[in-house]
């Protein structure tokens, strides 16, 4: 993501990797007698290296509470009899290096078998060659559309997920209801909502972070590629410079000068905050109606699963409605890895439909396979109604030469920083020419 990240782990990784998982799991087959005996057993075992941003801790206790994530990976061990060797970034003395840097390196160097990736560095590494084919895995043949579009790289799937992460709007239906406002569908419905609430002392309806405003963005200008019927097409003309970005991209830039212009963001404070940290108070606390998270957000007490009041999830204003922001992560295993063969079998095994029902009923988030369904929290319906239906747009995707999150999100902080629009544009028509140079 180059500068749109955090100082240790960035914010994106933050939300869609290390939410993902605990920072504790027990060791199979430990136990308190029989030490070097045990310690033999493990010797004999196949190793695999994994690099993901969660710790692994040996404690010797039972009953340990474990994440969805290690519950994965205690199955994939214990099938296949080999030991899964974490190395972590949080365990790394790397302050000055963000997660997504790290992983290039170590991908690029061949430090690892299997690595835990952002999109965009999925989409760089896939297109270096440094990520395996995971095609003809099993777990493969299951996975939605979306994770494969999104994922694939030259004709090649080069990483899979354990679930697919939403972005979507956090609104207070209760302030909504007060002031009888409907549930924005548009960007001229969400800008009137807006105007509403200012003029009712809420001073700004819109908390907003420096990382995640892009989605508004995003939203606008991919609704039609997405759900127009002829995606294909116009990816293909993006990435031979027929078309520009920057036309795609110009309506949602000028929505967001206009929140900024009327009040409803504020500016300054956006730019400098973090994700939830900067703006999650004062959803909580009743004094901005709307804000922007993922999916994870509504099931986690330490962010807004558990408000005091009524809270939906809805998608960002579009010509088309509510519309679903959806980037992917995932697993992804180094093209010579020293431990290839049971990296692959690893990941078959986590991302299996069994592993994968594990995993969604106990984080209750979206399966990347389209046989996995759960029930989601009630205030995330509205979201999960428009997934459901195949509408939404990618935050990222492989497949476009110009990687999309962490670009949009750079460009975004220009606009936040004081840049106009028109240079704004000018920036992304760069990157774009940056990307079809390489």
């Amino acid at each position: 993501m180059k500068n749109c990240v955090g100082k240790n782990i960035n914010r994106w990784a933050a939300a869609c990797l290390a939410g993902m998982m605990a920072l504790t799991v027990s060791a199979c087959g430990r136990t308190s007698g029989n030490l070097n005996l045990v310690e033999s057993q493990e010797e004999s075992r196949r190793m695999v290296n994994l690099y993901s941003p969660m710790e692994k801790t040996d404690p010797n206790a039972e009953n340990t509470a474990r994440s969805a994530a290690d519950k994965t990976v205690v199955m994939a061990e214990e099938r296949l009899g080999i030991n899964v060797g974490y190395i972590t970034y949080t365990a790394e003395n790397y302050q000055d290096r963000t997660y997504d840097e790290v992983a290039l390196d170590r991908a690029r160097n061949n430090l690892d078998d299997i690595y835990l990736l952002n999109p965009d560095v999925i989409q760089i590494l896939g297109e270096e060659g440094k990520l395996k084919d995971l095609s003809d895995l099993a777990c493969a043949e299951n996975l939605r559309d979306v994770v494969r579009i999104a994922n694939t790289v030259d004709g090649k799937l080069v990483a899979i997920p354990q679930e697919v992460v939403a972005y979507g709007l956090f609104i207070n239906k209760d302030m909504f209801d007060k002031y009888s406002l409907e549930l924005p569908e548009t960007p001229e419905e969400f800008l009137e909502c807006c105007r509403v609430f200012k003029e009712n002392g809420i001073e700004t309806p819109v908390g907003a972070n420096r990382w995640w405003l892009e989605t508004f963005v995003l939203a606008q200008a991919y609704a039609d590629l997405y759900n127009g019927g002829n995606t294909e097409a116009e990816i293909a003309a993006l990435n031979s410079g027929e078309s520009r970005y920057s036309d795609y991209m110009r309506p949602g830039f000028e929505f967001l000068q206009e929140m900024i212009d009327r009040g409803y963001i504020d500016a300054s404070r956006a730019y400098v905050s973090e994700a939830i940290e900067g703006e999650g108070e004062d959803f909580l606390s009743q004094k901005t109606p709307i804000v922007m998270a993922y999916w994870g957000a509504a099931n986690t007490e330490t962010a807004y699963g558990n408000t005091d009041f009524n809270m939906l999830v809805i998608g960002f204003p579009s010509n088309r409605g509510q519309m679903p922001v959806v980037p992917i992560t995932g697993y992804s295993v180094g093209v010579d890895a020293e431990h290839g063969e049971d990296a692959m079998k690893f990941l078959d095994v986590i991302l299996s439909d069994e592993a994968l029902q594990i995993y969604a009923e106990t984080n209750r988030v979206i399966s990347p396979s389209k046989n996995v369904e759960v029930e989601c929290v009630p205030a995330l319906k509205p979201l999960s109604d428009r997934i459901q239906e195949n509408v939404y747009v990618l935050g990222a995707n492989a497949g476009m030469k110009m990687e999309q999150w962490g670009n949009i999100c750079q460009v975004v902080r220009q606009l936040l920083g004081g840049a106009t629009v028109d240079e704004c544009m000018e920036e992304i028509d760069r990157r774009q020419q940056e990307s079809l140079a390489k």
